[in-house]
């Protein structure tokens, strides 16, 4: 071999995911590409002699993971601002926070909560009540959007939202009410979530140069857990090419620490069509690089095709029109060879998508546009041979994991069994990819995807699927590697660890295919890299972890709290101060004598009684 590799990875546990190689212990880079893998001896071999080498100290190696359907754009916009509750295992601890961060949030500022959680990770089992929130914050203000049902407002909120005994209720939800018909702090998503999405849009927005410092914060938090590279699936108020200033400049300035494909979703109700004619006139499907680069239309085609996914309400029926709205749109985006993916929670909705996808492929074949469903949580397995034949695929997402008991409570354990069937997918040979839906429904955390996919448990405990319908551990993987690189038109560019492609891999905290199954929702990375240059170090390779500046603004939750919070240390750390406050006797919010507890298992029975006074 006359190349030789600049930066060598020796002594590790690498899954390769390539079956001809199944595993290894070296891996050489030359540039942003992998050059060979192997054995320490033979790949130490194609080491330039001034090579950096890299002791892995027997930690398991992975291809870097990738998130196909994750919000990440809109997210990384407004980091910084929010406080996240993905993680918290305790109400109490979470009403602790929002307490601490309202008193370091100076006006107009809010304190946003925004997705990531359920009320079922709680050891309360339920969500803070209006008084509560009020109680942690009466002056600042408060929003905390729960799941797509529904958003919690404190008082400071409903004041500064203009929200009155005489405001009606919005056409995109309800605003409830109390006796007296006066706003309770509660919006609820009924009919679908515009309430939700329009009232956090009233909240400030952070300056331009936070927002990049946001964006990094964001992408450093995903490379944490092993992310390094993701498929953007747009979002509600996300305009193009407005709110791709920010993450444009980083990739111009090579300051980008994930892979970025995006597609473009449509804003405007009735407007759809001529947002997609603009766009394919004047956006190239591709364009970009390697780092960042457009790939196609969706996850919003249609708003008359958005079957909204909250388990809490009936299924919605689509209305008479969203075929011939489906069909204009799929028509343009077929002539210009644009790739699609389509929102659809139902499986009604998924049928009458396909009557337009057949009939427009009729006329114009799609001959091999990338196209696909996301979530498909009761598509039936007709309908899977049906996407088969039209060469499309499936992104399946963890939004069961935050949303299963809902779903069990309507429609009953067995239709749960198969939400989504992950395991017909596979069967039919559809291309299935996995991802979050993060931030404001589910978490971004990869681990509790892959704990899901793999237990089949939600995040609250419960045992949605049984184990013949879960995927083993090398199968929950692969949707999070090298199946992905379908939904981003990069096949054998990326997703495993094998010479030629581009050098993307993560060093885990423990061995993912070992650590008992309860462990998994808790791994991360200690080193993360992208492209061959350590963009995330810990532990032993935290001297690797390039500087990062701090979080903006000063009172942002990341420089308190971070990103997702870790099971142990946060659960240990609040326990701990709490103990000590009961260990007083008193409660300083309410002034009630407790008492005295003698040890934190104590403690946290008070926890699963419900009682939160005390987290203030």
């Amino acid at each position: 071999m006359d190349q030789k590799a600049s930066l060598v990875f020796i002594n590790g546990k690498i899954s390769t995911m390539n079956p001809k190689q199944q595993d290894a212990t070296a891996v050489a880079v030359l540039g942003d590409k992998i050059l060979s893998v192997g054995s320490d001896k033979d790949v130490m071999k194609n080491a330039a002699a001034d090579a950096k080498v890299v002791d892995l100290q027997g930690r398991r190696l992975i291809p870097g993971l990738i998130d196909s359907h994750i919000h990440v754009i809109r997210g990384g916009l407004n980091y910084n601002m929010e406080l996240r509750w993905d993680g918290v295992d305790s109400l109490a601890v979470a009403l602790r926070m929002l307490k601490e961060q309202a008193q370091r949030t100076p006006a107009p500022q809010w304190v946003r909560v925004v997705g990531g959680f359920t009320e079922f990770q709680f050891r309360e089992k339920r969500l803070p009540t209006i008084q509560e929130i009020n109680e942690a914050s009466p002056d600042t203000p408060v929003f905390i959007l729960h799941l797509y049902d529904r958003a919690l407002l404190n008082a400071a909120a409903v004041r500064v939202c203009g929200f009155t005994k005489d405001s009606p209720n919005p056409p995109g939800g309800e605003i409830q009410r109390d006796a007296n018909g006066n706003p309770t702090g509660i919006l609820i998503a009924k009919p679908n979530a515009l309430i939700l999405y329009s009232t956090l849009a009233k909240g400030p927005k952070l300056p331009v140069e936070y927002q990049k410092n946001s964006t990094q914060h964001f992408m450093r938090e995903l490379n944490r857990l092993g992310v390094t590279g993701v498929i953007d699936a747009g979002g509600g108020f996300q305009n193009y090419p407005d709110d791709y200033t920010v993450i444009d400049e980083l990739a111009k300035e090579k300051k980008l620490t994930l892979r970025i494909a995006y597609n473009l979703f449509t804003q405007k109700p009735k407007g759809e069509l001529a947002d997609f004619k603009n766009w394919t006139e004047t956006v190239k499907f591709g364009q970009g690089d390697d780092f960042y680069k457009h790939n196609g239309a969706g996850e919003m085609l249609v708003y008359s095709a958005a079957d909204f996914e909250d388990f809490r309400e009936p299924r919605p029926d689509m209305p008479e029109n969203m075929e011939e709205d489906l069909e204009a749109v799929v028509r343009v985006l077929v002539e210009k060879r644009w790739p699609f993916r389509m929102h659809a929670t139902y499986n009604e909705t998924i049928e009458r998508a396909l009557n337009v996808f057949e009939k427009v492929n009729r006329d114009m074949p799609f001959n091999g546009i990338h196209w696909f469903f996301d979530h498909a949580e009761t598509i039936s397995e007709k309908n899977i041979e049906r996407v088969k034949a039209l060469n499309g695929g499936i992104a399946v997402q963890h939004r069961m994991a935050y949303q299963g008991e809902y779903f069990v409570n309507r429609y009953g354990k067995e239709a749960a069994m198969r939400t989504p069937p992950v395991q017909e997918m596979l069967k039919a040979g559809v291309p299935v990819g996995a991802g979050t839906d993060a931030t404001r429904v589910a978490s971004y955390n990869p681990w509790m995807s892959l704990y899901w996919l793999t237990t089949g448990k939600t995040v609250g405990g419960l045992k949605m699927y049984p184990d013949e319908r879960c995927l083993d551990r090398a199968e929950a993987l692969k949707l999070w590697t090298m199946s992905n690189t379908w939904f981003s038109n990069e096949d054998g560019t990326r997703g495993q660890i094998v010479p030629g492609q581009l050098a993307d891999f993560v060093a885990l905290s423990a061995d993912y295919f070992t650590v008992p199954v309860e462990d998994i929702k808790d791994l991360q990375a200690v080193m993360t890299v992208v492209g061959g240059n350590v963009v995330y170090g810990a532990e032993e390779f935290k001297s690797l972890s390039p500087e990062i500046p701090a979080a903006m603004p000063d009172w942002s939750p990341v420089r308190t709290y971070g990103g997702y919070q870790e099971r142990s240390s946060a659960s240990k750390h609040a326990l701990a101060s709490i103990h000590n406050a009961f260990s007083h006797g008193c409660c300083g919010v309410h002034a009630q004598t407790k008492k005295v507890r003698s040890s934190l298992e104590e403690v946290a029975l008070d926890w699963s009684m419900g009682c939160s006074c005390w987290a203030f």
